[in-house]
């Protein structure tokens, strides 16, 4: 299994005519994502990539019921940041459960109206700010990879779920786990980790699906055996995951590595929502709530790997 993106997904492109939107509908396609339509208003009957584009989301909608087998699962908003609310709440209002926002520098006041739009119908996103979500071997969605070819390459399949604040190291997380030789080295056992599942959950403040959202939704899948985290300075999202584990909501194990560890109050750390406002989202209160909650927090990026490994039992 997987989690929010398979192949079996019916996939949109919101802005496919667009520079972004073509280039991120190739990797899209080109690693076996199963993207039916695209949309622009004003750009209906033209195709991208063998694509049909619609002037709306409930035209491509009811081309999904009428030609792909059912409704369409996931959009994929690649519009201009001031019209990602706008094209946001068409697709919930069209029936859409899972949205993934990749643009940054969405203002925070159009993030909380998606928000309600999707809370009042139902709906999920993963983003705004986000490089999206892959499953390796199955599809991506947003641009994890940057080609098709290189996603390849650099993800395998295997059974731990990556959730990450910053979207460089959900991609880095990911190509170290699998470059980790397990079993005895003198056996030439170098399969290394594979991933079920690596989500990116975005850099703003306001988001959709959160760490803790995410690992919930990883607990619940059967490939994924442990959980790997980048977290970061600011917010409240790695401590509301301890909350989950010491609550026994989360039981499977937790590998994290935590950046920011020498900024001060006032610093901000990379991202929008990475920010230290008083006693609050600081890196120590971070690493001593996962540890309370018996996740493994490693000090170095570079130690992830061999703590994941040992948590799997597959240590050299």
């Amino acid at each position: 299994m997987a989690i929010i993106i398979d192949e079996t997904k019916r996939v949109l492109v919101q802005g496919i005519t667009g520079r972004e939107g073509r280039a991120r509908t190739r990797l899209m396609v080109g690693y076996g994502t199963n993207v039916v339509a695209g949309c622009t208003p004003g750009k209906g009957g033209q195709n991208v990539l063998e694509v049909p584009v619609f002037d709306a989301v409930s035209e491509a909608m009811d081309h999904a019921r009428a030609h792909s087998g059912g409704e369409i699962d996931i959009s994929v908003v690649l519009v201009p940041a001031r019209y990602v609310k706008g094209a946001a709440i068409e697709a919930i209002e069209a029936g859409v459960k899972m949205l993934v926002l990749v643009p940054d520098r969405v203002p925070v006041w159009d993030a909380m109206e998606i928000a309600a739009a999707a809370g009042s119908n139902g709906a999920r996103f993963v983003g705004p700010n986000t490089l999206g979500v892959i499953s390796p071997g199955r599809a991506v969605v947003g641009m994890i990879g940057g080609k098709a070819e290189s996603a390849r390459a650099w993800f395998k399949p295997g059974p731990v779920g990556v959730i990450s604040r910053s979207g460089g190291m959900s991609s880095s997380t990911a190509y170290y786990l699998g470059r980790k030789a397990t079993g005895h080295q003198a056996s030439g056992n170098s399969e290394g980790i594979g991933t079920s599942t690596i989500c990116h959950v975005g850099g703003d403040s306001v988001l959709g699906l959160r760490i803790p959202d995410v690992a919930l939704l990883f607990e619940e899948d059967e490939q994924t055996e442990a959980i790997v985290l980048f977290g970061e300075i600011g917010g409240t999202q790695e401590e509301d995951l301890a909350e989950l584990m010491r609550a026994g909501q989360v039981t499977k194990p937790v590998v994290a590595y935590i950046g920011g560890k020498a900024a001060r109050e006032g610093t901000r750390f990379s991202h929008a929502g990475a920010i230290i406002e008083g006693n609050t989202g600081t890196h120590a209160g971070k690493v001593s709530a996962l540890r309370d909650a018996g996740a493994t927090v490693v000090e170095s990026f570079g130690d992830l790997p061999d703590a994941t490994a040992s948590v799997l039992g597959k240590g050299t």
